[in-house]
């Protein structure tokens, strides 16, 4: 399957319901479409995650989010740094799923400059879910062997490609202060 054809299954997959395991700017991570309850509790299963924490979104562009949060916001205010991506916590409406934010008013969100994440917002029309493909306490993976191995039989697609350089998960800064809350 070519690059456009994958991407385009695995978007078929998402709107059935589907979790997938794709490439990211540091780590392969798991997602789904982030309105799917059953899809988004499946990841939190396999990753032993508990609901409360919330999980990442990523957009490849801000309308993505609409009706989810609750401050205006233009592609520059989600930007990466020069060296890594960053993920943004922004404050959410009560429209929001109440599995992504967990136990918080607000949603972790990192606009993807990943080719393949890319485009599998742009083909999917949503935000998708972002977490590492590993189980907590567990170091993600960063290459596809590792991969299949932890979750092969557990995904119902892995789309093909590499990660980017970055070298692990993003960083997380608060919109509305700029404050780091963790680093990559």
């Amino acid at each position: 399957m070519a690059g456009s054809e994958n991407v385009r299954h695995a978007a078929r997959l998402l709107a059935q319901g589907g979790v997938i395991a794709y490439p990211t700017e540091g780590v392969f991570g798991l997602g789904c479409l982030p309105d799917i309850p059953a899809a988004v509790m499946r990841i939190l299963d396999l990753k032993g995650r508990d609901p409360a924490m919330g999980l990442v979104l990523i957009i490849s562009r801000v309308s993505q989010l609409d009706g989810w949060i609750d401050v205006p916001l233009d592609a520059t205010q989600l930007a990466s740094t020069a060296d890594k991506p960053v993920t943004w916590i922004v404050p959410a409406t009560s429209a929001a799923p109440e599995l992504i934010c967990g136990q918080h008013d607000s949603i972790a969100v990192r606009r993807t400059e990943h080719p393949v994440a890319r485009a599998l917002c742009e083909a999917a029309g949503s935000a998708l879910v972002s977490t590492s493909a590993n189980t907590s306490g567990q170091a993600p993976p960063r290459n596809a062997l590792l991969l299949r191995r932890r979750f092969g039989r557990l995904v119902d697609y892995i789309v093909p490609g590499n990660c980017g350089s970055a070298g692990g998960p993003s960083e997380i800064r608060d919109l509305l202060t700029g404050k780091v809350l963790r680093t990559s």
